[in-house]
């Protein structure tokens, strides 16, 4: 209650009838920031449980996701001109969320034969050494001097060296350009890469140390294992004792860059297609390809990483690393992804 006296005092001063309410304003003012406060503070832990996509800042496509002890890594392009493709980045997390970056891992000062269009890198570990297998040069025939390549690192995050001083390999096979390599281990312990370019696939398997290619039971050293829609950019995992080739279709400065997959019982198929299962979403981004699988050790939770173009761009170069769950249904098929602008939880090793 006002005062009689007080409140004839403010009708004959409507100066400080403002000054008065003015301050008794004062405290609901406070507390309404308070709870504004509290609110942005809440929307922002809650959008903090959620990687968001892209997952890190910068052009960077051809992800390769791997998990190393408790850290997850992401190691992918660096998407610009071939001319400036010249080193690789890498990004580990402990969570899928919060994403470090180790710049410059491995360069052409240490790679003296690669002189630009280094791509798509594949990293595995053996003996407790990790080993970096890449493109470099886009070579376009034999008389051309590049390939893929390995280097070699004692971390996850380097620096790594040239282990072999030149492209472990340097020509073409099958009619496969030696671009987009994938190292696997299958579940007998062998080691195999797995490449291509120009809509070949071959599958190669792989020295013990990594110093050379061998050759299969039947004398064959590039085994071609070219599914229907083939362009690019394989992957290939292991669930249920049945393999899961993935590739990319279409062209990758484009809009319907893809992804599509096949199932077989070896690594060596033969594969037939299944379907598409990563593709654009004209709402939220384009050309979504390129990728790689992440399975959380010890479960059946499986994430896609992969680059897409957002809607605001059209240069060809203009690629973000994203990442997106991956489901499967009660037969083992991958169900079509859904690419969100929101991303995923975070998800902690155990």
């Amino acid at each position: 209650m006002i005062p009689a006296a007080r409140y004839y005092k403010l009708m004959r001063d409507p100066g400080q009838i403002n000054s008065f309410y003015r301050n008794l304003m004062r405290p609901l003012v406070a507390v309404f920031l308070m709870m504004e406060t509290c609110i942005a503070l809440s929307q922002e832990k809650k959008d903090s449980l959620y990687s968001g996509n892209p997952v890190f800042a910068g052009w960077y496509a051809d992800p390769e996701a791997r998990v190393f002890g408790k850290q997850y890594w992401i190691y992918p392009t660096y998407s610009a001109p071939y001319e400036k493709q010249v080193f690789f980045d890498a990004f580990s997390s402990p969570d899928l969320v919060n994403w470090t970056k180790h710049p410059h891992i491995l360069d052409t000062s240490a790679i003296k034969w690669a002189k630009r269009a280094m791509w798509a890198p594949s990293v595995i570990e053996n003996q407790g050494r990790y080993y970096f297998f890449f493109g470099a040069n886009d070579i376009q025939n034999d008389q051309q001097y590049g390939g893929i390549g390995v280097a070699v690192a004692n971390t996850p995050a380097g620096p790594f060296h040239d282990y072999l001083g030149h492209p472990l390999i340097a020509s073409f096979h099958n009619g496969a350009q030696p671009i987009d390599q994938f190292a696997f281990k299958d579940r007998d312990g062998t080691y195999y890469l797995i490449y291509g370019g120009w809509q070949h696939c071959n599958i190669v398997r792989l020295k013990n140390d990594f110093t050379s290619v061998l050759p299969f039971d039947d004398g064959t050293v590039y085994k071609e294992i070219t599914p229907e829609g083939y362009v690019e950019g394989p992957f290939m995992f292991e669930r249920n004792k049945k393999y899961y080739f993935m590739w990319s279709e279409g062209g990758w400065t484009g809009p319907d860059y893809s992804v599509a997959y096949a199932i077989g019982d070896t690594p060596f198929g033969p594969f037939k297609r299944v379907g598409k299962i990563l593709q654009q979403d004209p709402s939220i981004a384009t050309g979504a390809g390129h990728h790689s699988v992440i399975n959380v050790p010890g479960t059946d939770e499986w994430y896609i990483v992969y680059h897409r173009r957002p809607l605001t761009e059209s240069d060809r170069n203009a690629r973000v690393t994203c990442i997106d769950h991956m489901y499967f249904d009660k037969t083992g098929f991958i169900t079509p992804v859904m690419i969100t602008n929101r991303g995923i939880k975070k998800r902690i090793i155990k």
